[in-house]
């Protein structure tokens, strides 16, 4: 080494520049730790929900059953001729497949990867653990065999949940929405305008109510736990049959409209709303489609009608 050169004394903005900022090199080591991590722990999460799934089709391929294993995302038509939807993974994975089954079929859905609450509390301070919550799933992994069997031999009947059926300008869409329906501009932050009453069968209704807003969202029982619980809600019993609807932020509501924003549409009623957004109006047919689970209301949008339906 030519020492007249790594003797050659540095300037004080020289050491700074090229010496690097320990503080910042241990947040940036932090960071990539945390990082490789997570990405681990995502890994440790597919790995679960694959194992889960060989689980379960080598308990089917053990019962005297014919079975046909459909990928979800490959589910674009209605589901017939099948005596049972066994759908394994999350909420999700179940909501999706009940948008192509009638009221005939029932489903039971495996949760593949459920939440454990003392993992969650251990890396609560480095990232989010929590798994699938499962909320409509009957089985998991250690006791899909012992659901299965009390299930194929009748020992356990399935529970019946409420659908949301919606029709758009009076044609009626293909798919029931389990959870709940969205109704609103595309554009998450744009004004919705609509109108809406409340009407009995017997020809009873409330006052018109004009909306400015983000939207307006109506869900099953199933669904009350879910969005509609989340933006300030109530849990409603699982087998209700009437829909529980909410105005989302509604702008400078009208004092006399206030009581109305947020409520229910009961079994001898229904909800005639007619929107003004044009942009809205044509997102409105996206929106509307089911977005989760229900079973027993319908809906109309553009002129439309959020009623209790039959199965």
């Amino acid at each position: 080494m030519d020492r007249s050169h790594a003797d050659t004394p540095r300037s004080t903005s020289d050491d700074v520049a090229m010496a690097p900022d320990a503080s910042t090199t241990a947040e940036n080591g932090n960071t990539r730790n945390a990082a490789t991590e997570i990405l681990s722990y995502l890994d440790d999460r597919c790995r679960v929900h694959k194992d889960t799934i060989d689980i379960c089709k080598s308990i089917l391929q053990r019962k005297p059953l014919e079975c046909i294993s459909v990928q979800r995302n490959d589910l674009s038509n209605p589901i017939h001729d099948v005596d049972l939807v066994i759908t394994v993974g999350g909420d999700g994975t179940l909501l999706r497949a009940s948008h192509f089954l009638n009221s005939s079929i029932p489903v039971l859905g495996v949760n593949s990867d459920p939440t454990c609450p003392h993992e969650v509390d251990e890396l609560t301070d480095e990232f989010d653990a929590r798994r699938s919550t499962g909320y409509l799933c009957a089985a998991t992994a250690a006791n899909f065999e012992q659901i299965l069997d009390a299930t194929l031999d009748g020992s356990t009947q399935p529970s019946e949940l409420s659908r949301i059926s919606v029709k758009l300008n009076g044609l009626q869409l293909p798919t029931y929405a389990l959870n709940d329906i969205l109704v609103s501009h595309p554009c998450p932050a744009s004004v919705s305008r609509f109108s809406f009453r409340k009407r009995s069968n017997t020809g009873e209704s409330s006052h018109l109510i004009n909306c400015r807003s983000s939207g307006l969202r109506v869900a099953t029982s199933a669904g009350s736990t879910a969005a509609m619980l989340s933006a300030g809600g109530f849990v409603m019993p699982i087998s209700s049959h009437e829909l529980q609807y909410m105005i989302r932020e509604p702008i400078s509501p009208r004092d006399a409209d206030k009581p109305l924003l947020h409520g229910f549409v009961k079994q001898d009623q229904h909800m005639l709303v007619v929107w003004y957004n044009e942009e809205g109006a044509r997102a409105s047919a996206l929106a509307a489609r089911p977005r989760a689970h229900a079973d027993v209301p319908g809906a109309w949008l553009g002129p439309c009608v959020v009623a209790p339906a039959t199965p």
